[in-house]
């Protein structure tokens, strides 16, 4: 059933949303507009914000509001271990759990030719960039524990690593296979850190 124009437009947008289903948006947008109206004007500038302020920082890829982000610009981690994920909700569950306290690379994704992302479609030219300094001793490969997740580590460790004298590791223990690192608790994320083993 139709209710406005206006009500059904603002509910289809809301149910592009990730983990938004209609019934979901429908609630959403009821709060907005009928519950909490006086809520819409302080959300809408906080998306506006957000929009014009939020971009990746050009080193590693994480959300940032200048060129680098705040994990880049601090002195005390250490910038010779890199964790590469595949997205920025996993850096922040990573970051959650209080395991990793040197720097993060984000992909954005990973290979997966049946979708058509390639090497370009990914953030490899910078996460190579940074291994090309020699600054880098350690990479730790937290993709998911999938087909793709697999090919993209074969590809960091055989098209950027190759024969550098860095040590490349894979969290692997605790993370049920075809699972992420997005939805893992923080227990499970320490120990996959903790027991991560050399990629071969």
């Amino acid at each position: 059933m139709e209710m406005t124009p206006a009500y059904d437009s603002l509910l289809q947008q809301l149910k592009r949303l990730p983990g938004l289903g209609y019934r979901s948006a429908e609630r959403v947008a009821m709060h907005l507009l009928v519950e909490k109206p006086d809520t819409m004007p302080d959300l809408l500038d906080s998306m506006k914000l957000a929009r014009e302020s939020v971009c990746r920082c050009k080193i590693c890829g994480n959300m940032a509001e200048s060129e680098i982000c705040a994990i880049c610009e601090d002195a005390n981690r250490d910038a010779s271990k890199i964790c590469v994920v595949e997205h920025v909700p996993d850096l922040i569950a990573i970051e959650r759990s209080s395991a990793w306290k040197a720097r993060y690379h984000v992909l954005h994704g990973k290979l997966s030719p049946i979708h058509g992302v390639d090497p370009e479609k990914l953030n490899l030219k910078s996460l190579q960039a940074r291994i090309q300094t020699g600054e880098v001793t350690e990479l730790v490969l937290a993709l998911s524990n999938d087909i793709e997740g697999q090919a993209t580590c074969h590809f960091i460790q055989e098209e950027l690593v190759e024969d550098r004298p860095i040590k490349v590791s894979r969290i692997g223990f605790g993370l049920p296979s075809g699972g992420g690192v997005t939805y893992a608790d923080s227990v499970t994320l320490r120990s996959a850190l903790e027991g991560r083993r050399t990629y071969e």
